[in-house]
């Protein structure tokens, strides 16, 4: 059994800044690198570095970005056979600035990712007999999450969605064929139509996500922590203290923990306090991919911390 990401693959070029730039502002930055990066292809790597076996669907443009991306996922240890050099346009690029309190800004353009449709679907549904779950994002059309997210449900997979970038417009069909729903706080409140900022706030938009049928809701809040809910159970999960670089894949690397501990076997609880160790692990490097914690240092990290 393998675990299948369905998401964005991009290349991260990434600036660093003392601070945010404001609207028309110049800032003179401290350094610039290009990493892989992509919700999507971040999930997969977050896992594959966790030691679970995972599959990546997508798309990559006919370029050298492409090639680059395709190769680092093989290095890292995800199965490509399935992601698709698209001749028709160029690979996903995302345009990032970091500042010195690892806050950050980030333009997506999506590119070859954009294209990802039922053909991609079609691809994916013969391997979901041989997967325990699906990782969803929202790097990739709408009408394509959806798609997969029903072939996973006829197939009796377990759906994984990370609601992001934040979105207001999402279909009601979506929410019931949802297993775990993992926003942030600006993506939680884009669903829920009100701001949250903690754990009440949380507390009141999970039970909406309930509602609409996800069964199990889950708040990531930064600093402050992690809440989830389901029919059954409400908890809290404490932040993680650590010395904060870079926020970027923090994350995408809480999805990788979270759907590697249920994987494994462990409990919603356990599974969300592994999601939150690897986030907390990832806002301590720079970078997306190169910020996922592997497994040697995700153990220690929990041993040492009383896990």
């Amino acid at each position: 059994m393998s675990i299948i990401v369905f998401g964005s693959i991009n290349i991260d070029l990434v600036a660093t800044t003392p601070r945010l730039p404001i609207t028309g502002e110049t800032l003179l930055g401290h350094d610039f690198f290009q990493v892989p990066g992509g919700k999507g292809a971040n999930q997969a790597v977050a896992l594959t570095r966790l030691g679970i076996p995972t599959q990546m669907i997508g798309r990559v443009g006919a370029d050298n970005f492409g090639t680059e991306l395709i190769n680092n996922l093989q290095t890292s240890g995800v199965q490509t056979d399935n992601i698709v050099v698209d001749e028709a346009v160029s690979s996903g690029v995302a345009i990032i600035a970091v500042d010195d309190n690892g806050g950050n800004q980030i333009i997506v353009i999506p590119g070859a990712n954009g294209r990802v449709n039922n053909e991609d679907v079609e691809r994916l549904s013969p391997l979901l007999g041989r997967a325990s779950t699906l990782l969803l994002q929202f790097e990739i059309p709408l009408s394509a999450v959806v798609a997969a997210a029903k072939a996973a449900r006829k197939a009796g997979v377990k759906v994984i969605l990370d609601p992001a970038p934040a979105q207001s417009d999402i279909p009601d069909e979506l929410y019931p064929l949802v297993d775990i729903i993992t926003p942030n706080e600006v993506e939680a409140g884009q669903l829920v139509g009100f701001a949250v900022d903690g754990e009440e706030s949380a507390a009141k938009a999970a039970a909406i996500l309930l509602q609409k049928g996800v069964k199990c809701a889950i708040a990531k809040l930064g600093t402050k922590g992690v809440f989830c809910a389901t029919n059954e159970e409400t908890f809290f999960v404490p932040a993680f203290s650590v010395n904060a670089v870079d926020t970027v894949a923090a994350g995408d690397a809480f999805n990788g923990g979270l759907a590697a501990a249920l994987y494994e076997g462990l409990s919603l609880h356990q599974a969300v306090v592994w999601g939150a160790a690897a986030g907390a692990l990832a806002a301590t490097k720079p970078g997306a991919q190169t910020s996922l914690p592997d497994r040697l240092t995700f153990d220690a990290f929990l041993k040492e911390r009383g896990f």
